[in-house]
Order: C-alpha cells, then structure tokens, then sequence
C-alpha cells in the first residue's frame, strides 16, 4: 500500500516536472566603439539563432562600425518595445533614452526599464573608454546608465576589446580591479595578478561577472597582440554557460 502511494507521488512530481515551461532568456547586447563592433550584427543572430531574446544597445560611435539596419528582429519576440522600428526595436541608442522633445512625467525610464526585462548583459566589444566608464561609474549614454543601475543579482558578460598597447596600459589593470572591488571582498583580490589572469581572477573573485578574454591577432590597425575581441562562438559560449533556460 505505502510503496504503491510512494510510486503516485513520484509519478505526480514527474508530471509536474515535465510540465514546467521555461522562456527565452533575454539578453541585452551592449555594443561600444571598438573596431570589433562590425561583428555585432553576427553576434545578435548567433544569440537569436540560440533562442535568446536580444536587444541591442549601442553607443554611437559603436554605430560608425556598422550599419543597425543589418541589425533585424528576431521573430520570437512578440514584444513590441523590442521590435517596433517607431522604438528603435531591436536596437537602441542614445536618443531612445532621452527621446525628442523632451521628458514628461509619467515616461518610462528605459535603462531601468530594459535592466528590469533582461536576464543579462553582454557587452561585445567593451571598448576601453566605455570600460573606463562603468570602473569610475559615469553615466552619460545608455548603456553607461544601464550598467550603472544594474542588478548584480544578474549575470555580467564583458568581452574586451582593444589595441594591444591600450589592453596592456597599467590603466586597464587599474579599471578591471575598480570592477572587481566594487563586486568583490577587496581583501581576497590577489594584489599581484596580470591580465593574462583576468578571468580567472574575476570567475574566483566575482563570479556575476564574466570576463571573455581578448585574444592575439593582427588587429585592424595592422599591430599583432593582444587586444582583439573573442571569437563570436566563445561569446555566444559563456552565455550558454551563465544562464542555461530561465523557468517561467
């Protein structure tokens, strides 16, 4: 009698277990002004192509590496903020923060908005002056806002990228432990680490945020060395990697 009641309630759970839904996982795509930023449009429909839920957020000189009509909708959203063209959907910029002509009470703040829709952020390429930015915590465009405002609670994916000379500066050490002391114990930051050691330092240290190394190449500007971006498949990687499927 008792193994026969047993046997129910495991059957009952596995039901309920298979019946559990799960959605999209909706991602924002912070997109800064590094030369990598002609790989966007490849990056959004690798992330789309996944199933994910995508809006990009781009700064503007991020815009004069590519063109945001390459940038189109994904047909598994059915959310008309994420692809009405009279939004910008599915890529932002700076004037849908601040939209003509001016602010009226009652109008959505949508980096807080979008940081409240999102599973995570990914910012690919992250230039060095927007790296600069979210280490000192200036908020002058968008994207800048919205990693300000941003719940840690959710996962950060940071993808580097940059010349050589600029990635090896003592400035980009300096800015990555400004990132890591404000999410991390400050006493258990190794003082000595180097770049070469960055992810590893932040998977240990600060875990919400995952850092996607660059790697060395010959880079645009005809340098060989460290700087450039990583492949879109190890981006596309470490997201797979974070968040798995989000229960609904």
């Amino acid at each position: 009698m008792s193994s026969g009641q047993g046997e129910g309630e495991a059957g009952g759970s596995s039901g309920r277990d298979s019946r559990r839904r799960h959605r999209p996982t909706r991602i924002i795509l912070g997109v800064t002004g590094s030369v990598a930023a002609v790989r966007a449009p490849k990056l959004y429909r690798t992330l789309t192509e996944a199933g994910h839920l995508v809006r990009v957020v781009a700064t503007e000189p991020s815009l004069y590496f590519f063109d945001p009509a390459e940038i189109k909708a994904s047909t598994l959203d059915a959310d008309p903020s994420t692809n009405d063209p009279e939004t910008g959907g599915p890529l932002f910029r700076d004037r849908h923060e601040w939209p003509e002509p001016r602010y009226v009470r009652g109008d959505p703040v949508r980096h807080i908005a979008f940081r409240d829709w999102a599973d995570t952020l990914v910012v690919a390429p992250l230039d060095a002056n927007t790296l600069a930015k979210f280490a000192l915590g200036l908020a002058d465009n968008f994207l800048t806002c919205l990693f300000r405002a941003w719940n840690f609670a959710k996962p950060v994916i940071l993808a580097p990228a940059m010349n050589t000379l600029m990635w090896e500066s003592p400035v980009t050490r300096r800015h990555l432990t400004q990132i890591l002391e404000d999410r991390a114990s400050a006493n258990a930051i190794p003082r000595n680490w180097t770049l070469a050691e960055a992810a590893e330092i932040f998977a240990e240290q600060a875990p919400g945020i995952v850092l996607v190394p660059p790697q060395a190449k010959t880079l645009a500007c005809g340098d060989f060395g460290i700087g450039a971006m990583a492949e879109v498949p190890s981006i596309a990687e470490a997201v797979r990697a974070t968040l798995g499927e989000v229960e609904v």
